[in-house]
């Protein structure tokens, strides 16, 4: 076991699959206690299943394993109450929040052209892909500014840095959550509490950590199952996917006291995507 993190509590949204749970495993791993938190349910309009209650205990149940401290709760980012409860469950076990990784998203709806998305499409897209991550910061940057110390990671996406066709919405709240990182790291210099944003490209759907994202992307673009990851393949200048450790190993450090001269900053993990 490393010890960057030993002593440390972080906080993880859209925890209970994918990279969220690569990261909880990989900093649990470092000696962190964590709190997990993931919607644990469905909803209608994104069309896919989400992360559900028996997966966000199995990736508590792996952190515990490698003798991490763990609160798994189920919160729904766009509720702010159920924020703030999840933050003080958290508080009261732990006494501090060290890293926030706002993680939680979704993909879809998504496929249409802007004029073809409904406004209560569009709402839902922003409320948890950006304005969700908002609330988790409000409810965390207290305590980090209290402590005079804390790095905040937003996981955006390569979306937040191109345009992609058909996906107008999830642009949007991509770009968005980099201006909002970049905003806040500098609310928050002064309180030496870091603010940055990671963009991972095409993350490849591992099975270990129950990941589908890039699966439910082609869905929405209407690419049979058996050929997306070529498809995606073919635009990676390394010639390669993501994988979920990439994204881990890129957060860790951002978490960890070698990262403590960097805020605000926006990292890409894109095996060099948004060089071309």
């Amino acid at each position: 076991m490393g010890t960057s993190l030993q002593g440390k509590t972080v906080v993880i949204t859209g925890a209970a699959r994918g990279i969220g749970r690569e990261c909880a495993v990989r900093f649990a791993d470092e000696g962190a206690d964590l709190a997990l938190f993931d919607i644990a349910g469905d909803l209608d309009a994104v069309g896919y299943p989400l992360g559900s209650r028996s997966q966000l205990g199995h990736t508590a149940e792996l952190c515990e394993r490698r003798g991490s401290a763990v609160v798994a709760a189920a919160v729904d980012v766009r509720d702010t109450a159920q924020v703030d409860a999840a933050v003080k469950e958290a508080l009261g076990r732990f006494h501090t929040v060290d890293v926030l990784v706002n993680n939680a998203g979704i993909a879809a709806p998504s496929g249409l052209v802007l004029h073809e998305i409904s406004e209560s499409d569009w709402s839902l897209m922003l409320d948890v892909d950006l304005t969700g991550a908002w609330r988790m910061m409000r409810a965390v940057a207290p305590v980090m500014v209290a402590q005079r110390s804390g790095s905040i990671i937003n996981v955006s996406s390569t979306a937040g840095l191109v345009g992609y066709r058909n996906f107008s919405g999830y642009v949007t709240a991509k770009h968005g959550l980099i201006g909002l990182t970049k905003a806040a790291a500098l609310d928050y210099a002064p309180h030496r509490v870091r603010v940055n944003a990671l963009c991972p490209g095409s993350v490849r759907d591992n099975p270990l950590v129950e990941g589908r994202m890039l699966a439910e992307i082609a869905h929405s673009l209407d690419v049979p199952a058996g050929e997306y990851e070529e498809l995606f393949l073919r635009d990676q200048p390394m010639n390669t996917l993501i994988e979920t450790s990439d994204i881990a190993g890129a957060a860790t450090w951002l978490a960890g006291d070698d990262s403590r001269q960097v805020t605000g900053a926006v990292i890409t993990v894109d095996g060099g995507f948004t060089s071309r």
